[in-house]
């Protein structure tokens, strides 16, 4: 019986792929040490990606989703979350498949988890010299905005993508088109359960720039499509904002 299973809690983790077949094999690496069934999404790759997603799927404790097209990150995030939930899994830790993450902080994130069930385990950025300066400030734009759309400082970062779910807690966001399929998701879905009155736990986690090199991020239309967010989740947060109001007031519940 491992750890997660006698601590209440069974945890796997899910790493959403597209094009790191240079990276993907030492982040496996890194994340098998801590005894995690891994759920690996193919969201579209290469064929060298593939080929080496292929490989990997043989070892012990790791599964192989795939999508034929490319569909986004949330998208991947997504299929790997629902395949957690039909293996029998409580939990589910996203990392990104690019080596950004430190990976040796995985058992305080299940600490976390162990201790605070329902609340969703949040990695908060430690950057190092690796991020690039417009990326760091650009940050400080989008935090912005969770404040506002949440009315409410709790989210204290928004955007990294080393999380802890509790499956049974976002399960209904899962479903089509609930929630944004490719690099708004991570921002989209903690605003969602911040509204929701789900908790966040924090986790401060080193984080560098990948060792692959490779962005996915496009630079006019995925702005456009954070944008496109933003305004959508500010006129959610103007509907629910007494809601929002009377919980910042009067509900200090710690789940």
């Amino acid at each position: 019986m491992t750890a997660t299973v006698a601590s209440g809690i069974r945890a796997c983790v899910v790493i959403p792929v597209y094009n790191h077949e240079r990276a993907i094999g030492a982040v496996l690496e890194r994340v098998s040490v801590h005894g995690l069934h891994v759920i690996l999404v193919d969201d579209g790759s290469n064929e060298s990606c593939a080929r080496e997603l292929d490989r990997l799927s043989g070892r012990p404790a790791v599964t192989l989703q795939r999508h034929p097209t490319n569909r986004g990150k949330g998208a991947a995030v997504i299929t790997g979350m629902r395949a957690a939930r039909e293996r029998g899994f409580t939990h589910a830790l996203q990392v990104d498949a690019d080596g950004q993450h430190a990976l040796a902080d995985i058992p305080r994130f299940l600490d976390e988890a162990r201790a605070h069930p329902r609340s969703v385990i949040c990695g908060r950025p430690v950057f190092d010299a690796s991020i690039p300066g417009v990326r760091y400030y650009g940050r400080y734009l989008t935090h912005g905005m969770v404040w506002l759309e949440t009315l409410s400082l709790e989210i204290r970062d928004s955007m990294c993508g080393f999380r802890l779910y509790p499956l049974e807690v976002i399960a209904p966001l899962l479903e089509p088109g609930r929630i944004g399929a490719r690099m708004d998701f991570d921002t989209d879905i903690i605003v969602r359960l911040h509204w929701r009155g789900v908790a966040t736990r924090w986790v401060d986690t080193r984080v560098t720039y990948p060792i692959d090199g490779v962005s996915h991020f496009r630079m006019l239309a995925d702005n456009l499509r954070m944008i496109s967010l933003h305004v959508r989740l500010t006129i959610g947060m103007l509907v629910r904002s007494p809601v929002l109001v009377w919980r910042r007031l009067f509900d200090r519940n710690d789940q």
